[in-house]
Parts: structure tokens; C-alpha cells; sequence
């Protein structure tokens, strides 16, 4: 089992949802970083970069890491959309960047975009396009411009402006779209531990993960219509393997607590007491003791 190095804090959560998703199906899968460059066309040092934070994977690696590990690709495609909108976010283009004559970026080419990491030869999604495209753009322009500065009224570049708005009205409507479909803040919709309340922070206000040495949380359990809850998560269907973090980790703690089986420190992370736990609790109800929490283990937790 892979152990990951900790997710850069400053990083937003919803580009820690896609990396955290994109570990674990890794993880479950059993493949190595090497293998992973072997089976897709990104090497094995820009897998480490994606799978850490350090730098958003392109649309085309999420679509293969899904392929190689027999898993759907559409649910993580969605969460790659939202990903993207956050991450361009977080850094907006360098003043003067924009490409000659005002043109928008192409869509593929703003999904991939990430902090200036020094370039991969060995990987096609790394190497930095020498292409004169912009150049030759440059040139068209100022020959276009003609005398006085003026073009023609009612030209390609007349054009342009509604193009690009109607172009950037479309990115945004799918964009929500998929964030009204994968809602990814719902496994993390549950108040923080009472570490947050003596903090000055409301108790039971909605806040993103972020582990804090030390700091644990209370188990307050509800029966539900879907089930006992501790009010961290309601998710039935998140994989927690070894190292996963989040509010889904500390709701199976609590349950695991309530039905009589120790992990530990209620602390949000699947560490060695949590997984015993889970194996115990799995040996018990007749389950592969994989120390895994997945929907059938979710199931007897949820009991």
C-alpha cells in the first residue's frame, strides 16, 4: 500500500477531492508510479506530480489512469472540470500573457495548465510547444491592421469578441453543471472537532478537512432514514484505504466506535488502529478483511 506525502494545505478542495479520488483508485488498482508510465504516455515523474498537488493532471491523464485501472471515467472527468476552474483560479495569467489578438486559449490546453514545473522531455503532456502559431498570428495582425491602424469593418476579426464571450459562457454553464451533479462538498459538508469550537470557530459550520496534529473529534451518532450517522458524511460509496483523510475517515471512525471496534484517535486519518478496526468489523460480517471501507463495509457501519 502506497504511503502518500501529505497534500500541500494552500491546496484548493476541489483539486484535493480529484487527487485524493485519483490516489485511491491507484491504490486499489495495486500499480506502481512505473507501471503507470508503462501503460500510459505520461512518465513516471509527472504521475509523482499529479498524484502529490504539485501540479494539475491534463484531462487525458485522468481518462487514462481511469483506463488502466478498469474504473469509469466519468465521474472523475466531472471532478477534473471542476478541478480546472479552481486551479486556473488560485493562478491567474502573468500580465501580458494573452495571445495575440485577444484569442482565448484552447480548451485542452487550459485544462492542463499548472505552476511552472520544470519541463518532462519524456512526457508529451510536459513538452512546451515551439510551434510559430502565435508568431504567424502577430504578423497577420499587424499586416491586417493596414494604414491608419484601422481593419475592415465586418471581418474574421470583427468576429472575434462575441466568439470568445459566447466561448467562456459555455466553459462556465458545464462547469456547473458538474458541479451540481458530483457535488463533491457533500463528503465534506460536517463541522470540525472540538478543537474548531474552543478555537472561536461555530460549532457544526461547514468547513473543508485539514488535519491538525493532535486534534480529534467527538462522535455524536443519529439514526437516520439512510441509516446511523455520526454527522461528518453521508456518503455509502467512498473508498478509504490506508492514508485517506477527510470527513468520510472520521464518520467511519465513529461508527466503527459505536459498533464496539477501536481505531484509535477519532482524527479523520485510516491509520494502523483504524485499519484493524475495519478488519475486525469486516471479519465479523462475513467480508473480505481487506481493511478496505468501501460500500459493502459502508453498509454494516451504516446498520
Amino acid at each position: 500500500m502506497s504511503r502518500w506525502k501529505a497534500l500541500p494545505e494552500s491546496l484548493d478542495q476541489r483539486v484535493r477531492q480529484l487527487v485524493v479520488q485519483l490516489r485511491r483508485l491507484k491504490d486499489h488498482s495495486g500499480l506502481s508510479l512505473v507501471s503507470l508510465a508503462a501503460r500510459t504516455s505520461y512518465s513516471k515523474s509527472s504521475w509523482e506530480r499529479y498524484l502529490n498537488g504539485k501540479k494539475l493532471p491534463p484531462r487525458e491523464a485522468v481518462a487514462a489512469l481511469a483506463r488502466v485501472c478498469g474504473a469509469d471515467p466519468t465521474r472523475l472527468l466531472a471532478l477534473h472540470e471542476v478541478a480546472a476552474q479552481a486551479w486556473r483560479a488560485d493562478r491567474p495569467a502573468p500580465h501580458g500573457a494573452e495571445p495575440a489578438g485577444g484569442a482565448a486559449p484552447a480548451p485542452e490546453t487550459a485544462r492542463a495548465a499548472g505552476p511552472p514545473d520544470p519541463p518532462d522531455p519524456a512526457d508529451p503532456a510536459d513538452t512546451p510547444d515551439t510551434g510559430g502559431g502565435a508568431g504567424t498570428g502577430g504578423g497577420a495582425d499587424a499586416a491586417g491592421a493596414g494604414e491608419g491602424g484601422r481593419r475592415p469593418a465586418g471581418g474574421p476579426r470583427a468576429r472575434t469578441g462575441p466568439l470568445v464571450v459566447l466561448a467562456a459562457l459555455g466553459v462556465v454553464v458545464v462547469a456547473a453543471v458538474a458541479l451540481l451533479i458530483v457535488r463533491p462538498w457533500q463528503q465534506d459538508a460536517a463541522g470540525r472537532g472540538t478543537a474548531d469550537t474552543a478555537a472561536g470557530r461555530t460549532a457544526g459550520a461547514v468547513t473543508a478537512f485539514t488535519h491538525r496534529v493532535g486534534e480529534t473529534f467527538d462522535c455524536h451518532l443519529t439514526r437516520t432514514p439512510g441509516g446511523l450517522s455520526a454527522g461528518r458524511s453521508r456518503t455509502t460509496t467512498a473508498i478509504l484505504g490506508s492514508g485517506a483523510t477527510g470527513w468520510d475517515v472520521v464518520e467511519a471512525q465513529c461508527l466503527l466506535h459505536h459498533h464496539g471496534y477501536d481505531p484509535g484517535p477519532v482524527d479523520g486519518i485510516v491509520g494502523e488502529h483504524t485499519q484493524r478496526a475495519v478488519k475486525r468489523l469486516q471479519a465479523g460480517a462475513g467480508l473480505p478483511t481487506d481493511g478496505i471501507v468501501g460500500p459493502d463495509t459502508w453498509k454494516v457501519l451504516r446498520r
